[in-house]
């Protein structure tokens, strides 16, 4: 694998990540009553528990 290909990865990463904070920072800037209408704090709840699901399995 090169460097460069590596790179390009975590760049993606990068690029997919910030574009997920800055969606989150968008709806959390909405009003409480229209986030509840569209599922807003279910999306962010599902996000965070398979993100804990993911961190907190053990790797033997």
């Amino acid at each position: 694998m090169s460097v460069l290909s590596s790179i390009g990865r975590i760049a993606t990463r990068y690029a997919a990540a910030r574009a997920r904070h800055r969606s989150d920072r968008i709806l959390l800037s909405l009003p409480p009553e229209l986030r509840k209408d569209i599922g807003f704090p279910e999306i962010l709840d599902a996000r965070n528990s398979r993100r804990a699901a993911t961190f907190s399995a053990k790797v033997i």
